[in-house]
């Protein structure tokens, strides 16, 4: 049986970042993760995927955001329990909680924080007949080594934050880059909608839009995409890569058995007290939770992971007083 202070359920950076505020309240914590190597989707799916809106930061990859958090709380000496899913929950008699994964390790502790990200995900494929016989044969969902790119001819499909972002990033190592939206207008960060207009400006980007991929060609790999313009008769776009990036299908997994309050498959909690669910000594931090207002960012996460850290200290210590002054 592990026992801590905190069982954390999740080790992406808002979980990571628990472990550095809980320390300075003198608070261990283990992390349970399925994964088999802290940073969750920073480490998993974007490692090398530039990051934004970290404080004191300009830009930061995701990859090394994960290595300065486990810098951060390196002094702390959190436990890590990898590559094992929580699978379930029970509450003691003594208010305590008994989580045991998949592979049956169990860990005890009186405050459980989810920072579960968006759970377990799967990426969201685009509708194309023949698309399986293409995957890891230059069809990728996600981009974990843009250096594969270097030279090559890529597509990118998608109008969000991740398909402009790589479109962005790429546009300095792969040999052409080219987006394709079904609608005009994009749906990331205005900032990122500038950048790529000014790349194509410049001849750095294509631009299709409105437009989709309806198909794929190639003998063994993938040789063109089929591409399908309104207005226009549909061509073949010769490249390398097909990128399609149309975000993650989020699952909260066997949380969601846990008992907690969940709308559109996120867990409600208190955001004008500490983010404590409907489960007293249960908390929701970062991405998996809701609440009105919510904004699903790092530097949120950050802070409800502060807020949340005060009122676990005042669960397991009731009659001892703590007086944030300042780190």
């Amino acid at each position: 049986m592990i026992k801590t202070d905190i069982l954390i359920i999740g080790a992406g950076p808002t979980g990571l970042f628990t472990v550095f505020e809980a320390g300075l309240l003198k608070l261990r914590c283990h992390l349970i993760d399925a994964l088999p190597q802290p940073g969750g989707q920073c480490s998993e799916i974007y490692p090398k995927k530039p990051i934004y809106d970290i404080p004191a930061y300009p830009e930061i990859l995701a990859g090394d955001l994960t290595d300065k958090l486990m810098e951060q709380i390196k002094q702390f000496e959190p436990g890590f329990t990898l590559g094992e899913r929580a699978d379930t929950i029970e509450k003691q008699e003594d208010g305590t909680f008994i989580v045991t994964t998949n592979k049956g390790t169990k860990h005890q502790a009186p405050v459980v924080a989810i920072a579960g990200g968006l759970g377990s995900f799967e990426p969201r494929k685009p509708p194309i007949p023949n698309i399986a016989d293409f995957e890891d044969k230059g069809v990728e969902y996600m981009i974990k080594e843009p250096e594969i790119y270097r030279g090559k001819d890529v597509v990118i499909a998608g109008g969000g934050d991740s398909a402009l972002d790589w479109s962005i990033f790429l546009a300095d190592v792969a040999s052409s880059v080219t987006l394709i939206h079904r609608r005009n207008e994009f749906r990331g960060h205005l900032d990122s909608v500038d950048q790529v207009q000014k790349l194509k400006n410049e001849g750095k980007i294509n631009l299709i839009t409105p437009a989709e991929v309806k198909g794929i060609v190639g003998d063994g790999k993938v040789e063109g995409v089929l591409v399908e313009q309104k207005d226009k008769e549909p061509f073949t776009l010769a490249c390398d890569h097909f990128i399609p990036l149309f975000g993650l299908a989020p699952k909260l997994g066997p949380i969601a058995n846990w008992g907690l309050e969940i709308e559109k498959n996120a867990i409600k909690v208190n955001n004008a007290l500490d983010y404590q669910t409907n489960r007293e000594g249960i908390y929701a931090i970062g991405d998996v939770n809701t609440y009105p207002g919510k904004l699903k960012l790092i530097l949120c996460g950050f802070h409800e992971a502060t807020l949340m850290c005060q009122s676990a200290y005042k669960r397991i210590h009731p009659d001892k007083k703590y007086v944030m002054k300042y780190t």
